[in-house]
């Protein structure tokens, strides 16, 4: 077991399997070191998650489907990785979409879910640079969209 498993274990997460690309394209693309994840919207294992912040849903509701979101991510890094996670050198960046009401403000604290999540798995290691943006839609009616960008060691 690795030593990210090891701590996922012990925050009680489980990943959930790679979600599959809803379109044309693919889920992940490795370059120069670098893992490219495309974006993950906040589905779980019950379906997605939607609504509008602003309207609809509160923070807290943002950030628990962002959270989903940041799992799917790790999910995405696992399986670039080959299942080692201890190959993740560094979360470089996360770019977070809120499907929000134009007067909603608070696409920062909704993105901290996956942030929060990705300091809480990797440690200093998973702190990275990121963007926060509202929407006036995301696919299918999902709360929030999280694509990455990793560093990876060689396998």
């Amino acid at each position: 077991m690795s030593s990210i498993d090891a701590r996922l274990a012990e925050l009680g997460i489980t990943l959930p399997d790679a979600p599959a690309p809803a379109a044309n394209y693919v889920p992940f693309v490795p370059a120069g070191g670098l893992v490219f994840v495309s974006g993950q919207v906040s589905k779980d294992a019950g379906g997605l998650i939607t609504g509008k912040l602003g309207a609809d849903a509160d923070v807290a509701d943002g950030q628990a489907a962002a959270r989903v979101c940041g799992l799917n991510l790790i999910a995405q890094a696992k399986a670039a990785c080959g299942g080692d996670l201890d190959r993740v050198a560094r979360v470089v960046k996360l770019t977070g979409f809120v499907n929000c009401t134009a007067d909603f403000t608070d696409h920062p604290k909704v993105v901290n879910g996956a942030s929060d999540l990705m300091v809480e798995v990797f440690g200093d290691k998973g702190r990275h640079s990121r963007s926060a943006v509202g929407s006036a839609s995301l696919p299918m009616g999902v709360m929030v969209e999280v694509e990455a960008i990793f560093e990876v060691a060689p396998g």
